[in-house]
């Protein structure tokens, strides 16, 4: 248990207490917060208060954070599109809907659960039991492939190209609105959003370098169908990058337009290409993957609505 004793500054005056707290307690977000305080872990001056109330200039949190829970990932026999393997590493091809490693709330039917399974335990070690043999992730809505490294000496060989961008990562996807120029690049450093801890945003504070380059492959009414590069891989990149400048991912729930006119099955974003020198032989691989069903779906209604 970790307790937090905070008083409210000037500034803080007149936010709810949940928002408060993510604001102030480090990896906290409002949803976690909310259940500290719904669990009686917080007294506002002495006083058990609900998520909803407001807070004013000099009042008192006393904050009890209970130690987490640990667990570890377990095999499972789920299916896997194993596009390349061999002793050191594989490529695969993940569905959308699937998240890559177990975390609050989804503890089984992860890839990782199914590669326990698929390797018999045969993942690298280096981030740890809950994300053994993860190199690189890509978002739970986002389909397409990803490399896992069945060593360490392999992961290390792989972080190493990501870290000096040699990687190759391309994605497909359909972006809001027509593009002004067939070709661009967006270099924009991403952080953490300052209010909502489960958001990225374009940002000077606290934040990475990340370059996306972008070309317009087919142009649809109202919508456009791109191929996006990545220089660098922070988190949400792509949907961050295409948000900011006024180009979300259709069906982007988080940073996409509330009001889109055509429906989607969540964001259509598809990790289309890998390539990466093999850790151990040094040869260049480089793989593709057909666009998924639900993307095709879509380009052809889009088809259809611009004729």
């Amino acid at each position: 248990m970790t307790n937090y004793t905070l008083t409210v500054d000037d500034e803080s005056a007149g936010l709810r207490i949940d928002k408060f707290i993510a604001l102030k307690i480090e990896n906290t977000t409002r949803s976690s917060a909310a259940k500290l305080i719904e669990s009686d872990n917080v007294r506002l001056n002495g006083k058990i208060v609900s998520k909803s109330c407001t807070i004013k200039e000099n009042d008192i949190l006393e904050i009890s954070v209970p130690a987490p829970v640990s667990y570890e990932a377990v095999a499972e026999n789920i299916p896997l599109d194993i596009v390349y393997e061999d002793n050191d590493l594989l490529v695969v091809n993940k569905p959308k809907g699937m998240v890559v490693h177990p975390a609050a709330g989804n503890y089984s039917g992860t890839l990782v659960n199914a590669l326990l399974y698929h390797c018999k335990g045969d993942l690298s070690g280096i981030n740890g039991v809950m994300r053994p043999g993860i190199v690189h992730r890509i978002d739970k809505n986002t389909s397409g492939l990803l490399i896992v490294a069945k060593n360490d000496a392999a992961h290390r060989g792989l972080a190493e190209q990501i870290k000096e961008h040699s990687f190759t990562r391309e994605y497909e996807a359909i972006a809001v609105g027509n593009f002004k120029d067939e070709k661009g690049t967006v270099d924009a450093p991403i952080g953490r959003h300052h209010i909502d801890r489960k958001k990225m945003t374009v940002t000077q504070k606290n934040s990475k370098n990340a370059v996306t380059h972008y070309e317009v492959i087919k142009r649809y009414k109202g919508y456009s169908y791109i191929k996006c590069i990545l220089e660098t891989g922070r988190t949400h990149q792509i949907r961050v990058h295409m948000a900011y400048i006024g180009h979300p991912i259709a069906g982007d729930d988080v940073y996409g337009m509330k009001n889109e006119k055509l429906s989607f099955e969540g964001q259509c974003l598809h990790a289309r290409k890998i390539g990466f020198i093999h850790p151990v032989s040094g040869e260049y691989m480089e793989f593709s993957s057909e666009l998924p069903e639900y993307f095709r779906r879509l380009l052809t209604k889009l088809e259809n609505i611009s004729k």
